[in-house]
C-alpha cells in the first residue's frame, strides 16, 4: 500500500552540481507599462543536480521593468537583464553542496543573501524585493522539480505541502484566459480579441507623462475601448457584460487622480464593468484604499506574505498571485494567507513562456472561484500577443498538442486528463533538457 501524501517520508536532498543558461526572445512590438518600454524578454534556465543524479530544471522569465523600474531606467535593457541573471547565477552557486528537505525552506534560506547581492550589483540600496524573487523563479522551480524527482512525487496535489493545500482545494473545469491590452495595442485588436471569445479585459493604465498627462491619456483610452467593446456580451458574468481589469503598475500618485478616473468611467457608463484595479499607487505611499468604490488588487507590492498581509489591512480586496514571478514557494504562502482572510486571488502574467503559463495555470485551476464569474478561475496570459516566436516557444512544451494548452472562446478547458498530467509541469521538456547535456 502506498503512503498518502501527508505520510510519505521525505528524503533530504544534497545539491552536487548547478548550471544556468538563457535565451533572448524578441517581442512583436515595444511593450509599454510603468511609463517604459521593453523590446525583448530574457528566458533563463536553472539546473540543480543531486548527489543521487536526479535533476531539476526550472525556467524563469525575467522582467526588470516590472520588478524594479528604477533598475530598468538606470541601465540599458540588456544590462538590466544581465544584472538579474547575475543574481540567478549567484543563487545557484550558493546552493552548491547545500542539503534541503523543503523547497520553501530552501528559498527562505537563500533569499536574503540574493537580495543583498542584488542591492550591491544594481547600486540600489532600496531595491524592490520582487527583483530578487523574479531572479529566483527558475532556481525555486528547479528545487521543486528536484524535490519531486527525489521523492517520487507525480502529482501537483502531492507536491504542495499540506499546510498550503486549503488555498488550492478546487479543480475548475474552466479558467478564464485574460489578454493584456497594453498602451499601444490598437483598438481593432481589442475588438478582434472579443470576437474570438475573450471576455475579461486587462487594460494598462498609467500612461507616460506627468500626472495630468497620464490621466488625460487614460480617460481617452478608456473612452475609446469602452466605445468599441462596452456593449459586447458574455455568458460568464451576471449582467452579461465584459469585466474590465485595470492595471496601473503604481503610476497614480494620489487617490484624487484615481477617483477622477473612476468619475470619468461613471460618466461614460463604464464604471459598473470595472472588476479590478491593480496596483494603482506607488507602494511607498501606503495609501489606505478602503474608501475607493472598486475592488483594489495588490500585485508587485505584495512581495512576500508579510507584505500581502499589510496590503489586506490597508483595504486591498484581491491579490494577484505570480508563482511565475515571485516563486512558487512564496506564492503558496501568500495564497494561504489570503485564503484564511477570505481575500480572493487570481493569477497574473509576466508575459512568461508557455511552460511557465502551465505552472501559473496549475495554481489558477485550484484557487477558489473569483467573485462574480460563476465558478471560474482567472489566469492572465499575454505571451501569444507579445512574443514574435510564440508558436515556436509553444513547441518546447512537454505536451504542446494537449487541448488545455490553448484558449477556446476565452477560457481554458481543463478536463480529467489535464489534472492527471498536472498540465505537464512535472514532465521534462526535451528542448530545455537539451541545453544542459548530461555529463558522460
Amino acid at each position: 500500500m502506498s503512503c498518502p501524501p501527508e505520510a510519505r517520508p521525505l528524503r533530504p536532498i544534497t545539491i552536487s552540481r548547478v548550471d544556468s543558461n538563457f535565451e533572448r526572445e524578441p517581442l512583436v512590438r515595444p511593450f509599454g507599462f510603468k511609463g517604459g518600454y521593453m523590446t525583448e524578454i530574457w528566458q533563463t534556465a536553472a539546473l540543480l543536480t543531486s548527489e543521487a543524479g536526479q535533476r531539476g530544471l526550472g525556467l524563469c522569465t525575467q522582467n526588470v521593468l516590472w520588478s524594479d523600474a528604477r533598475v530598468f531606467a538606470a541601465h540599458s535593457e540588456s544590462d538590466g537583464n544581465a544584472l538579474m541573471y547575475a543574481m540567478t547565477a549567484h543563487a545557484l552557486q550558493a546552493l552548491k553542496g547545500r542539503s534541503f528537505s523543503s523547497p520553501i525552506e530552501l528559498l527562505d534560506a537563500i533569499r536574503p543573501e540574493v537580495f543583498a547581492y542584488g542591492k550591491k550589483i544594481t547600486a540600489q540600496p532600496a531595491l524592490r524585493e520582487t527583483f530578487a524573487l523574479n531572479a529566483l523563479v527558475g532556481v525555486d522551480n528547479a528545487a521543486w522539480l528536484l524535490f519531486a524527482a527525489e521523492n517520487g512525487i507525480t502529482s501537483f496535489e502531492e507536491l504542495i505541502p499540506p499546510a498550503y493545500r486549503p488555498a488550492l482545494a478546487h479543480h475548475h473545469t474552466q479558467v478564464a484566459s485574460i489578454p493584456l491590452m497594453a498602451y499601444d495595442i490598437p483598438v481593432e485588436e481589442i475588438k478582434s480579441a472579443v470576437g474570438e471569445g475573450y471576455f475579461f479585459m486587462k487594460i494598462k493604465i498609467g500612461q507616460p507623462g506627468s500626472q495630468a498627462e497620464m490621466l488625460a491619456k487614460d480617460k481617452a483610452r478608456l473612452t475609446e475601448i469602452h466605445r468599441a467593446i462596452g456593449q459586447a456580451q458574455t455568458p460568464h458574468t451576471a449582467n452579461g457584460k465584459l469585466p474590465y481589469y485595470f492595471d496601473a503598475n503604481g503610476r497614480y500618485e494620489s487617490k484624487d487622480a484615481l477617483l477622477r478616473l473612476l468619475d470619468h468611467a461613471k460618466a461614460i457608463g463604464a464604471f459598473e464593468q470595472i472588476a479590478l484595479i491593480e496596483e494603482p499607487f506607488p507602494e511607498e505611499l501606503e495609501v489606505d484604499v478602503r474608501d475607493i468604490p472598486a475592488r483594489i488588487a495588490a500585485d508587485e507590492s505584495a512581495h512576500t506574505d508579510k507584505d500581502a498581509l499589510k496590503r489586506i489591512e490597508m483595504g486591498y480586496t484581491a491579490i494577484a498571485l505570480k508563482p511565475i514571478a515571485k516563486t512558487l514557494s512564496m506564492t503558496l504562502k501568500i495564497a494561504q494567507l489570503a485564503h484564511e482572510r477570505g481575500v480572493p486571488c487570481f493569477c497574473a502574467d509576466l508575459t512568461v513562456n508557455p511552460i511557465l503559463v502551465e505552472w501559473n495555470k496549475n495554481i489558477a485551476a485550484r484557487l477558489a472561484p473569483f467573485p462574480g464569474l460563476g465558478g471560474l478561475g482567472l489566469l492572465e496570459t499575454n505571451g501569444h500577443q507579445n512574443y514574435r516566436n510564440w508558436e515556436t516557444m509553444r513547441r518546447h512544451l512537454p505536451l504542446p498538442d494537449a487541448p488545455w494548452t490553448r484558449t477556446t472562446r476565452g477560457v481554458f478547458q481543463l478536463d480529467a486528463d489535464y489534472y492527471a498530467r498536472n498540465g505537464g509541469v512535472l514532465m521534462a521538456s526535451p528542448y530545455y533538457e537539451g541545453i544542459f547535456p548530461r555529463n558522460p
